[in-house]
């Protein structure tokens, strides 16, 4: 499939995305606002169409490097070329996160990743994230190969991350509990921080933007005499919105301004004291002090919603780490790490939830023949959690069992897992996956991918008060997928289609015959549920001169099968079109996010399409002034049920980036 033809092919889409922005909404000046938006945007999917139409296949071969022949590790632990990865895995570079114009981690993730994304509110908002039409406890999320979030919730709190202090983001969508134990089930994300390499640089960036948001950063990195260093730190701060619209069905609504202040740090070192082996130390930590509404309840149940409600997390990473190459054929690494995730959220009776996490992992890498690899590790993951509703301090841990092997035959690649997990709340686990592609043609190949995979049942789900269960058994999983990969010169496309099937679904279980639940409980955690997830990811991008464009579209039946209904929040559709134009001294750019409507607890969300824009001019090498408009057409987005987004949102900025020093 020609790149043109891929974007002819998504004309439809690009219509119905701007008509669903010319939609009236309930602010009453977004109509006019949108119409001129949708015209705007009914010339730009023109033009990107005649523009692809007019490049010859020619061209395309003498266009810069595939971006597929960048690295990742985490489709199999190691190393290995994105082109020759059988799992179906996104990278996320610098240069995106940087100028891609998204203001949030998530929000990255939403449009580069294909993840669908539910918060409560605008920026610094708890949010929620689903791979597959997976929930967020069934992602696994690493920062530098760390595992990160909160064992109560089961997930990663990405409102107290910052694209400051990232240097780029890995996604593998789909099955990987053989690697990666419990909770894989959607797939994995995996953070990488900043590293230092060559001469000193020096970056820092400033902007100010509506709601009298505030954001700044600084950074430094490099290497000499065989130490690298990269640190970095930033400040976030917004007055925001009421998170919560008027009227709403629990009594929640607060007038107030639900604003937001993050403080965030990084920094790597390391020592390399002979060639192929090197020594470092990491540490990541973030602040967060958000507001939120919600209320406070008497003895008769009257909500009040009056107390400053805040969400406190701190949270930290540190990790120490070897990796050396022992022989031509061996290569061996080790991490000893710890992650902390403190929570003090509430209003008048704010409640702690603190998770500890102690990580030891020992991975091996024997190459046993020309393009066939095996890797062999352990992993040794203790948890434990302090929380006010808990009367004592709950703890498991897990020893887990890793081999995988990748080998490349001809056009053939082959790549397996297997790992046994035992837990000492949950017991003995084993999952695997078994994969394989086929090369058609030098730019066209096909893929299938086979999993088994499991969710850990989270603290809440084990020992909450009244509510957990201990002898819960772990969620269970089997998933296959089916893809075709497509790459030409700096053109690539891409179609993947997939089932995930789950069994003993862990989630509330009302217990209306008093049979199931302890007594005394009003319902309780249990297996109560069988889900299927089907869909399809399409992505595309495509270079020409100056101009790149790249779109992400996905479609998805997520079922309960039990109760033959779609499950909450979950848009059979979404989809990210992007388009920009950059000379070297100034660029412009257009994003447009397009969301199907979805069911939710009392009702369905609307669908709803939101476009971003973004410029910027290099006024001397390394000074750059930067100004974005997110939410062009003032679209009233409901991200969750009575919860509200911000509107229309201007940015202004200046950046600094001097390398080389």
């Amino acid at each position: 499939m020609q790149p043109s033809q891929f974007l002819f092919a998504m004309q439809p889409i690009l219509s119905r995305a701007a008509s669903s922005l010319a939609r009236p909404s309930s602010r009453p000046s977004t109509h006019v606002s949108a119409l001129a938006t949708r015209g705007a945007l009914t010339a730009l999917s023109h033009a990107a169409l005649l523009a692809l139409g007019a490049v010859p296949v020619a061209a395309l071969a003498q266009s810069s490097s595939s971006p597929l022949d960048r690295v990742v590790v985490t489709g199999t632990r190691e190393a290995q070329p994105l082109s020759k990865s059988v799992a179906d895995i996104v990278l996320i570079d610098a240069e995106t996160l940087r100028d891609g114009g998204a203001d949030t981690v998530e929000e990255a993730l939403r449009r580069y990743a294909g993840l669908q994304i539910t918060r409560n509110g605008g920026p610094g908002q708890s949010a929620g994230y689903l791979i597959r039409g997976n929930n967020a406890s069934g992602a696994i999320v690493l920062v530098d190969g760390v595992r990160v979030g909160s064992a109560t919730l089961a997930q990663t709190a990405f409102e107290a991350m910052s694209l400051a202090q990232i240097d780029h983001i890995e996604v593998l969508r789909g099955p990987a509990s053989g690697l990666y134990g419990a909770d894989a089930v959607g797939g994995v994300i995996q953070i990488f921080t900043k590293k230092g390499q060559g001469p000193l640089s020096v970056t820092g960036h400033a902007a100010v933007g509506g709601n009298n948001s505030r954001q700044a950063d600084f950074g430094v990195s490099g290497a000499q005499a065989g130490f690298d260093y990269a640190a970095s730190v930033g400040r976030e701060t917004s007055e925001g919105v009421s998170a919560i619209r008027p009227h709403d069905a629990n009594g929640y609504y607060n007038p107030d301004r639900d604003g937001f202040g993050r403080t965030t740090a990084a920094a790597r070192l390391g020592f390399t004291p002979a060639e192929g082996h090197r020594i470092g130390l990491s540490a990541t930590q973030s602040r967060l002090n958000a507001q939120y509404d919600s209320a406070d309840f008497d003895a008769n149940f009257n909500a009040d919603p009056s107390p400053d409600f805040r969400n406190r997390l701190k949270t930290r990473s540190i990790a120490a780490d070897y990796r050396g190459t022992l022989s031509p054929i061996w290569t061996t690494s080790a991490q000893v790490a710890r992650n902390t995730d403190d929570s003090l959220s509430g209003g008048g009776f704010p409640s702690r939830y603190k998770t500890d996490r102690d990580q030891v992992t020992w991975q091996n890498a024997l190459r046993v023949g020309a393009g066939q690899q095996v890797v062999l590790a352990y992993e040794h993951l203790s948890e434990k959690v302090r929380a006010d509703v808990f009367p004592s301090a709950p703890k498991r841990t897990n020893n887990a069992y890793i081999a995988g092997y990748t080998g490349e035959f001809g056009p053939i690649a082959l790549e397996g897992s297997l790992r046994r997990d035992d837990n000492s709340a949950y017991g003995g686990n084993t999952t695997g996956n078994l994969g394989a592609s086929y090369a058609l043609t030098s730019e066209l190949k096909v893929r299938a991918l086979a999993g088994k995979t499991f969710r850990a049942p989270s603290f809440n789900d084990l020992y909450f008060p009244q509510y957990g269960i201990p002898t819960i058994r772990p969620e269970r999983g089997r998933s296959i997928e089916l893809g075709l990969n497509w790459t030409s010169g700096a053109s690539s496309a891409s179609a993947t289609v997939y089932r995930n099937k789950v069994r003993d679904q862990i989630a509330y279980n009302p217990d209306p015959m008093g049979t199931d639940c302890p007594k005394g409980y009003f319902g309780c955690a249990g297996n109560v549920g069988r889900a299927k997830m089907t869909g399809a990811t399409l992505t595309g991008s495509h270079r020409v001169g100056n101009l790149s464009l790249n779109a992400t579209v996905d479609f998805l039946d997520a079922q309960d099968e039990l109760k033959r209904t779609r499950l909450l929040r979950r848009a059979a559709h979404q989809e990210s079109v992007s388009a920009d134009y950059d000379t070297g001294t100034w660029s412009v750019g257009a994003t447009l996010t397009d969301v199907g409507a979805r069911p939710d607890v009392g009702g369905n969300l609307g669908a709803y399409a939101v476009l971003d824009l973004r410029a910027s001019w290099k006024f001397l090498p390394q000074w750059r002034l930067e100004a974005k408009m997110l939410n062009v057409a003032d679209r009233d987005v409901q991200p969750v049920r009575d919860y509200q987004g911000l509107g229309r949102q201007a940015w202004f900025g200046i950046r600094y980036d001097m390398k080389g020093l």
